[in-house]
């Protein structure tokens, strides 16, 4: 049997030992507490960026969308700039047909056809395009049939007579063109 010197020192070495593992434990611990707070200070730290990025995603959409508003307003106000451009050539031509007070019947006929010239020409530039449909099949789609009348000389559904012409914009239909059709003859 060990004596109790032995037993002592035995236990002094185990108390040492002992004391040793919790320094160890407890530096493990204070490693890993300090790391946690490390974890959590990054996770905060990224959670902030975030925020922030989100704010700024915001703002930019924001301001986005009020651009977008104001372009549209400008859209819509100014939108037939380009129409009015060409048009007021045409106007004060007729302005100075109507301000020439001697002018003869072949000079305001004359004048009256440049100033339509010049009509075509705006219309051709801003993609108006006419529709007449004199002799041609009836088209429900760009034609509006004011009445039908019975006819031998041509085939049914065939426009005889334009009352209004019609404009199409850019091949969409801006006004129907007024014609009367025919129909085969009542016998």
């Amino acid at each position: 049997m060990p004596s109790t010197e032995e037993q002592l020192d035995q236990t002094e070495a185990q108390a040492k030992q002992d004391e040793q593992v919790m320094q160890n434990e407890e530096q493990a611990l204070d490693q890993a507490e300090d790391e946690l707070i490390d974890q959590i200070r990054q996770a905060e730290k990224k959670a902030e960026e975030n925020w922030e990025q989100l704010l700024r995603t915001r703002a930019e959409m924001e301001n986005l969308r009020r651009r977008t508003q104001k372009d549209l307003e400008n859209a819509h106000k100014y939108g037939i700039e380009k129409f009015v451009a060409e048009l007021l050539p045409v106007r004060d031509s007729m302005e100075l047909g109507l301000a020439a007070e001697s002018a003869s019947v072949e000079s305001l006929h004359e004048g009256m056809e440049l100033t339509m010239s010049m009509l075509n020409k705006a219309f051709d530039k801003l993609g108006v395009v006419e529709v007449n449909p004199l002799n041609e099949p009836f088209n429900p789609e760009l034609h509006q049939a004011m009445t039908m009348q019975p006819s031998a000389e041509v085939e049914p559904n065939t426009v005889t007579a334009v009352m209004q012409k019609g404009y199409l914009l850019n091949d969409r239909l801006v006004r129907p063109a007024m014609v009367i059709v025919s129909k085969a003859p009542e016998e």
